[in-house]
C-alpha cells in the first residue's frame, strides 16, 4: 500500500510518519510496546510528536502530551497550507489537507486550562516523598502518617489535611500533671509512636518541605474535585481521539513537581485499568517531554515502580512515548521497553555527547546501507532515523527518512483561540471550581474543640458525626479499619464487589444526603462521604 491510497498516508492500521528510501509506518497494533523521540534542540522533535498524535487522533486513539513550549496546542488549529509544507508533502506523494483535532487543554495551576488536580491519598507515600525530596527517615514518618490516617478513617485530600495529621502525630513534650486536661489527639500519637519512634525534628522537615512545594503551587494540584482519568480517554463526534494537552510551560518550573505529577498518572492507569492484552489500536498513548526529568536522581524504590509501569502498562492498551535530547537520559533497564523509535540529529562535541551518539546508534538494528553514528549527526532538520515494530513484533532495520508535515497548524495558538476551546470543552465546569470536603484536617480541628466523639468513641472509627458513624460501619464490614495487607478473604471479595456497584449506590446515597442538607453543605457532605469512608475501600 502506497502513502497515496488513503487520505494524509494513514490506513486502517498505520499511522505514515515519513519517508526515505522506505516507507515509515507505525503499527497500531504494536504501538503499545511504547517509544522513544530524541535529539537536538531544534532538529525537529515537537513536529514529529505532532505528527505521531495527529495519526493516533484520527485512528481513533485518544492522546495525551505534555506541552513545554506551548508548539503543540496548534494541533487544535486548522493548518496552513504554506509553501514549504506544500513542497515536502508532494515530494512523499501526499496531498496535503489541512485539518484540526479535537482538543482539551490541561494546566496544574488552571491558568491555561482545566485545573488537574489529585488528593494526597491518591498520591501516596512514595511518590510524595519523591516530590519532597525526602530521605529515608523523612519518608518512613510519612508512611507513618499514611498508615495512621487509613487506620483512623483520616481523609487526606489537600495539604492542609496532611499539616494537620503530622502535626497531630508529633509527641506531645508537655508535662502532665495531675489537672492537666485530656489530649484530644492522644489515640492518635499513640497509634503513630506504635509504628516506631516519630520524632518532632524530622515531621518539622517535612513540614518545611511542604511548604517548599506549596510555594511551587502544589496547593492548587493537591484537592478536589480530583481528576478522573478516563476522561483523558474520550472520542469526539466523528469518532477521533480527543488530544489532550497539559500545558507545561509553568510546570517546568517545578520540575519535581512535573516529573511526579507524570509518574502519578501512570501509576493511576496501571491501576485502574483492566487488562487487555494484545489491542487492534491502543486504548491511550501518552507522550511525556523532557522525560529525563522523570529519571533525574530517582531513589531505587522510584526506578523500580517506574520500570514496572511502563513494562505492564502495555497489557492495559496503554502506549508511553518519551521525548527528550538524548538517548542516554533514560535508564537502559526502561529503554529496554522502548520498542519504537525516532531519533533525529544529534551533535558530538563532548565526550558525554559522543557517547549519547554511540548509545543511540546501538540502539538501533543495523542496515547495511547505513553508518547509523555518522548519519546520527549529519540529519538536517525535520530529518530521523527510524524503527518501528514490524509485524512479528521485532524492529525494522532502522532507515533515515524526512518526516512528513502535520495536516493541523504548527506553533502555538493565541489566548483567544484558547479561550474559545476552553469554552467548548467536553469537561468545562466539571474541574474549574475547587472543592473543600470535611477531611482530616476539619476532623481533627473537631476534636481539639470538643466537638467530636470521645477518644473511646473514635478509636478504629473515622471522626465523628454521621461520616465517622457511616465510615466506622463501613470500615468494619469491608476492611477500611484495617491495614492494607491485613484484609480478610471476605473483606477482598466485598471490596471488589463493591467496586463494581459503587456509582450506583453511592451516587444515590449521595444525592439524598445533598437533599436534606441542602445547599453547598450537602456537597461538601456527599463529597466528603465518597472519599472518606469509601476512598480507601475503593483504592486498595
Amino acid at each position: 500500500m502506497t502513502a497515496q491510497d488513503n487520505k494524509l498516508g494513514d490506513t486502517d492500521d498505520k499511522i505514515f510518519v515519513g519517508k526515505g528510501d522506505e516507507l515509515a509506518w507505525l503499527t497500531l497494533a504494536l504501538a503499545n510496546r511504547h517509544g522513544l523521540v530524541t535529539g537536538a534542540t531544534g532538529t525537529g522533535k515537537t513536529v514529529t510528536l505532532q505528527v505521531m498524535a495527529e495519526g493516533f487522533a484520527r485512528a481513533g486513539v485518544p492522546v495525551f502530551a505534555a506541552d513545554i513550549k506551548g508548539d503543540l496546542s496548534g494541533i487544535s488549529e486548522v493548518g496552513e497550507a504554506k509553501d514549504f509544507i506544500v513542497k515536502r508533502a508532494s515530494e512523499m506523494g501526499l496531498n496535503f489537507q489541512p485539518d484540526q483535532f479535537s482538543t482539551v487543554f490541561w494546566d496544574v495551576f488552571g491558568e491555561q486550562g482545566h485545573p488537574v488536580r489529585a488528593t494526597i491519598t491518591e498520591m501516596g507515600p512514595l511518590l510524595l516523598a519523591r516530590m519532597l525530596d525526602l530521605n529515608d527517615v523523612q519518608e518512613g514518618v510519612l508512611n507513618v502518617a499514611f498508615r495512621v490516617a487509613d487506620d483512623n478513617g483520616l481523609a487526606l485530600i489537600d495539604m492542609k489535611d496532611l499539616r494537620a495529621l503530622l502535626d497531630a502525630i508529633v509527641p506531645d513534650s508537655g508535662k502532665k500533671g495531675p489537672d492537666a486536661e485530656e489530649d484530644p489527639l492522644a489515640p492518635i500519637r499513640k497509634a503513630a509512636q506504635g509504628f516506631g519512634n516519630v520524632t518532632k525534628a524530622t515531621v518539622g522537615t517535612i513540614q518545611r518541605q511542604l511548604l517548599v512545594l506549596e510555594n511551587q503551587g502544589g496547593t492548587k494540584f493537591f484537592g478536589e474535585p480530583a481528576l478522573t482519568l478516563k476522561d483523558f480517554m474520550k472520542t469526539d463526534r466523528d469518532g477521533r481521539g480527543m488530544v489532550n494537552i497539559l500545558v507545561a510551560d509553568k510546570l517546568m518550573q517545578s520540575p519535581r513537581l512535573y516529573a511526579t505529577f507524570l509518574l502519578w498518572m501512570l501509576s493511576e492507569l496501571f491501576e485502574e485499568l483492566p487488562e487487555a492484552g494484545d489491542l487492534p489500536k491502543p486504548k491511550l498513548v501518552f507522550f511525556f517531554d523532557e522525560a529525563h526529568l522523570l529519571f533525574n536522581d530517582a531513589p531505587k524504590a522510584l526506578m523500580d515502580k517506574i520500570e514496572q509501569v511502563v513494562r505492564l502498562i502495555r497489557s492495559k492498551g496503554v502506549g508511553v512515548y518519551f521525548v527528550t535530547q538524548n538517548p542516554i537520559d533514560v535508564p537502559d533497564r526502561v529503554l529496554g521497553q522502548m520498542g519504537n523509535r525516532v531519533q533525529h540529529a544529534l551533535r558530538a562535541f563532548t565526550p558525554r555527547d559522543q557517547k549519547a551518539v554511540a548509545a543511540a546508534a546501538q540502539t538501533f538494528r543495523p542496515n547495511p546501507k547505513l553508518d547509523t553514528a555518522k548519519v546520527i549527526m549529519e540529519l538536517g532538520k525535520g530529518e530521523a532515523l527510524v524503527s518501528f515494530l514490524e509485524g512479528n513484533g521485532t524492529p525494522a532495520m532502522v532507515e533515515r527518512v524526512m518526516i512528513r508535515p502535520p495536516s493541523a497548524r504548527i506553533g502555538p495558538i493565541t489566548a483567544e483561540e484558547r479561550e474559545a476551546i476552553m469554552d467548548a470543552s467536553p469537561v468545562k465546569g466539571k474541574y474549574d471550581t475547587a472543592i473543600d470536603a470535611e477531611s482530616a484536617y476539619e476532623i481533627i480541628q473537631k476534636r481539639i474543640a470538643g466537638t467530636a466523639a470521645t477518644a473511646d468513641g473514635q478509636a478504629g472509627g473515622s471522626g465523628g458525626g454521621i461520616l465517622g458513624q457511616i465510615g466506622s460501619i463501613v470500615g468494619t464490614v469491608f476492611g477500611t479499619n484495617t491495614g492494607r495487607n491485613r484484609l480478610t478473604t471476605g473483606q477482598r471479595i466485598a471490596r471488589d464487589v463493591t467496586r463494581t456497584v459503587t456509582d450506583k449506590v453511592v451516587g444515590g446515597v449521595v444525592a439524598d444526603l445533598g437533599k436534606s442538607v441542602g445547599g453547598q453543605l450537602g456537597g461538601s457532605v456527599g463529597r466528603a462521604l465518597v472519599r472518606g469512608a469509601l476512598g480507601g475501600l475503593l483504592r486498595r
